[in-house]
């Protein structure tokens, strides 16, 4: 049985930085195509902030992080990282690690087959 466990969430002032962890167990993180991270907010829809397709190392980011953020793997550790940088109070939300064995074309999408309980992530002004 898959299982992604995140961490790394906390508070935070604005400008500030945070490494999220994603740990996997149940199966190597190198039998999913694809890996992201999403997140969201009080009152608002989940939203995808960053994807990474494993067999060509292609990343995506959401607009709002891109160059802020950056979506790394540890196939040693199994585990996913998201390193936050320049963190905005927009950016406070529960953010959710998630995984698929499928690929199909893209891994922008967000019918993942797994995911993580989440962490929570808090910036103050």
């Amino acid at each position: 049985q898959v299982q992604l466990v995140e961490s790394g969430g906390a508070s935070v002032q604005a400008g500030g930085s945070l490494r999220l962890s994603c740990v996997a167990s149940g199966s190597t993180i190198t039998n999913f195509d694809c890996m992201a991270w999403f997140r969201q907010a009080p009152g608002k829809a989940r939203e995808t902030v960053a994807t990474r397709y494993s067999r060509a190392d292609i990343t995506g980011y959401a607009d709002s992080v891109k160059g802020r953020f950056t979506i790394s793997q540890d196939i040693a550790k199994n585990t996913l990282y998201l390193q936050m940088n320049s963190l905005k109070p927009d950016d406070t939300a529960t953010y959710y690690c998630a995984a698929d064995p499928r690929y199909g074309g893209y891994c922008w999408r967000d019918d993942y087959n797994y995911w993580g309980q989440g962490t929570q992530v808090t910036v103050s002004s």
